[in-house]
């Protein structure tokens, strides 16, 4: 019961949590630069709004920093309900903030402060959010039991772009401008007290609570993360890449794209997102699960070096001015993104000993976003007005091979650290158990 709950909770109050960094996205590409960041050129009113939600990703880190190592000192539960406070106040206020035209240059300013605490309420939840369901469950089976947290970005894109398609059908241009959009952000203060109900009825994981009985929790994490285990930093960094790039590709940068350069209406590039969106709900566990029979790595690579691949083919497919092949070129890329990120939370809490996951998984993650996900948006509307949109298709591809780099160089699964840990704690509760050997260091 406690295995089911807990995989429940990482994966609601994820979905939740993304639900509100994804709303954001969403806005930057269709109303924010009109509301936001007036002016007479488009293009660099776009630019501005990108800007600030890579500020989003830019405050992970300090999420990361400040809730990772809080994870690893005073529990996995605690640091998700702080975080899903933070980041649902964050998106409420947004809801309500007064646009350009009432307050001048104060709403942007606000604005990028409030995107701000999103990032750091992201950035602070991911590594708690996975250790919940993954220490709970099967470590054997760690690929399928860690996806929760991996299916909160599609659901939450898919709830995002939902609610907008929706407003965008329903509603006209100047009323989605004047207000519509305000709605898909308010229904976060509905969205989180769900989240917390769920969070507040578990209790902390069973490995956080061996270590802690054990008095072995690390007294400062992030330094001990740094000095014995920086090769599964990077390693972890590097595989983030890919599949962050490509995922602000398919699911924020398309929406202007499509727009723009190839004439598609709001409503039917957010239906071709939904439509990939509702299939990663289903295939980021299976790949999860699929990498806990087949070596995580291997899996990873051939996904990650594919989407580098397709990436060339989704650009000609959007231009091609036909909704069934944006359909296509959008779905195929969200199926292959789900094939790396599915697997992707178990790869990278592995690479750490128990004692330091949330630390390590934090800080890998968020750095990676900083460097992926956050300049996305930016890089690629630069490059493709620049050079066209086979720079754009490159940088993405660049991206993937990084990830393969990292994914190489990263050790496979070893169930037996949660084991002996386990063991080691029934034994002899007031001792505390060595690290398992080579904890952080690739397998030979």
């Amino acid at each position: 019961m406690d295995r089911s709950r807990a995989f429940v909770a990482s994966l609601s109050g994820t979905s939740l949590e993304y639900y509100d960094f994804a709303v954001y996205g969403t806005a930057s590409a269709l109303v924010f630069p009109q509301l936001f960041f007036p002016g007479n050129d488009p293009v660099t009113g776009l630019l501005l709004a990108f800007t600030t939600f890579a500020v989003g990703y830019v405050s992970r880190p300090v999420g990361g920093f400040v809730f990772g190592r809080l994870g690893d000192t005073v529990g996995r539960k605690r640091v998700l309900v702080i975080t899903l406070l933070l980041i649902g106040l964050a998106t409420l206020l947004i809801g309500l903030l007064p646009s350009y035209a009432t307050i001048g240059v104060s709403a942007p300013i606000v604005l990028v402060l409030l995107r701000f605490a999103q990032g750091v309420g992201v950035g602070g939840e991911w590594g708690s959010a996975v250790l919940l369901s993954g220490e709970f469950g099967d470590p054997r089976r760690r690929g399928f039991w860690s996806s929760a947290a991996q299916i909160g970005p599609p659901a939450g894109n898919l709830l995002a772009n939902g609610v907008f398609a929706v407003l965008a059908a329903a509603l006209t241009s100047d009323q989605l401008l004047a207000w519509g959009w305000r709605v898909a952000f308010l229904l976060s203060a509905v969205l989180v007290a769900f989240g917390l109900w769920i969070r507040l009825r578990l209790e902390d994981t069973p490995v956080f609570r061996a270590l802690q009985a054990s008095g072995s929790t690390p007294a400062h994490p992030i330094g001990e993360v740094v000095r014995t285990q920086p090769r599964a930093l990077v390693a972890v960094i590097l595989s983030r890449l890919g599949p962050d790039v490509a995922y602000s590709l398919l699911t924020v940068y398309v929406l202007t794209y499509a727009t723009r350069a190839a004439g598609f209406s709001r409503a039917e590039v957010l239906s071709a997102v939904l439509i990939g969106s509702a299939l990663q709900l289903g295939l980021v566990p299976a790949f999860g699960a699929l990498s806990d029979r087949w070596n995580r790595r291997a899996l990873s690579v051939v996904a990650v070096l594919g989407a580098g691949v397709w990436v060339f083919v989704l650009f000609p497919t959007i231009s091609s001015r036909s909704f069934a092949l944006l359909v296509l070129g959008v779905v195929v890329g969200l199926v292959l993104h789900a094939a790396a990120y599915g697997p992707q939370a178990a790869f990278i809490t592995e690479q750490f000993s128990p004692r330091l996951r949330a630390t390590g998984s934090s800080l890998g993650y968020t750095v990676a976003g900083v460097v992926g996900g956050a300049l996305a948006p930016l890089l690629l509307t630069q490059f493709q007005a620049s050079f066209g949109w086979t720079a754009a298709a490159s940088y993405v591809a660049v991206a993937c091979v990084l990830s393969a780099v990292g994914l190489a160089i990263g050790r496979d699964h070893d169930p037996r650290e949660d084991e002996e840990l386990a063991a080691a704690m029934t034994a002899e509760p007031s001792v505390s158990p060595a690290p398992a050997a080579g904890a952080g260091e690739p397998s030979p």
